[in-house]
């Protein structure tokens, strides 16, 4: 979704830009080679590893922080963006890094997932502390995870024999609801609902959006590229009633205190030739909105 993404963001050459999830930097190269020389990218990720490879260009300004952060940055720095960035994926880095533990494909990483390697909570910890309505409801909330109940059950059972601290522990842990030939179907959920719960992630989204709504220019694009129902359905409802719940509000004579509106009425889909050479891409989905004027 690289060229579709920047080609809906960069409306002005000579703008300032976020991209709040540098990531790799692949989307913050592509949105640098689109500028003229007095433009600006300021590029956010609470990852510290990621913000290392960044390109030395007097045009990048780096923030080691959440992106929920970016109004206090914008106004800090004293700017307001022609463009916002979001995309929502974890990075190829972290889930190729066995130490990181975001991924099953390595039996006995630690059990960490959090995005930020200096916060306190990791996935072990969740797994070995909360309880069984708790664990169910993670799972059923961020991961659609069926028998979810039963999952978490059999979590508390394997932790009162040991504790719980690497992949493998895990995905051993919850071996009986795995159905066979969907195995890695199955555990990509359970992975998916424990690191939105380590980094809350959809309280970080849900705190980003207003912040990158408010420090939108006026005709400002914000494109988001989401990859789970959950994420996709908050950045829709914002997008339409600028609440993540999406509850409309409206003033005394009628008019939606909503503060975007949406360019692509559906969600951008990527291409079968992107799909195949990521299997990453299949679930993506690229929302465009912009700024409204102010009432």
């Amino acid at each position: 979704m690289l060229d579709p993404s920047v080609s809906a963001l960069v409306i002005s050459p000579d703008g300032i830009y976020a991209d709040a999830t540098f990531g790799g930097g692949g989307h913050t190269a592509e949105i640098l080679s689109r500028l003229h020389d007095g433009a600006r990218v300021i590029a956010f990720d609470r990852d510290g590893e990621a913000l290392e490879n960044a390109p030395d260009d007097p045009r990048l300004t780096l923030v080691h922080n959440n992106f929920r952060f970016i109004e206090n940055y914008a106004r800090q720095l004293g700017v307001r963006f022609d463009g916002i960035l979001a995309d929502l994926g974890v990075s190829s880095h972290q889930f190729d890094t066995a130490e990181r533990g975001f991924s099953f494909r390595f039996e006995d990483a630690p059990l960490d997932m959090r995005m930020n390697g200096e916060g306190k909570t990791t996935a072990a910890d969740i797994v070995n502390a909360y309880s069984v309505d708790d664990l169910e409801r993670i799972l059923r909330l961020y991961g659609e995870v069926d028998g979810a109940r039963k999952a978490a059950q059999l979590i508390v059972a394997a932790r009162e024999q040991q504790e719980i601290r690497t992949t493998g522990d895990l995905d051993r842990a919850i071996a009986r609801i795995l159905p066979k030939g969907l195995e890695h179907k199955v555990l990509a959920k359970v992975y998916q609902a424990l690191r939105i719960e380590v980094n809350q992630e959809m309280r970080s989204l849900e705190k980003f959006l207003e912040g990158a709504a408010a420090s939108l220019k006026e005709g400002g694009r914000l494109v988001v590229i989401t990859y789970h129902s959950l994420e996709d359905r908050m950045v829709k409802n914002f997008i339409k009633t600028g609440r993540v719940d999406g509850r409309e509000e409206k003033d005394a004579f009628g008019r939606s205190y909503a503060p975007l509106e949406a360019v692509t009425r559906k969600p951008v889909l990527p291409e079968e030739s992107e799909i195949a050479a990521n299997t990453r891409a299949r679930s993506a989905k690229l929302r465009v909105a912009e700024r409204r004027a102010a009432q």
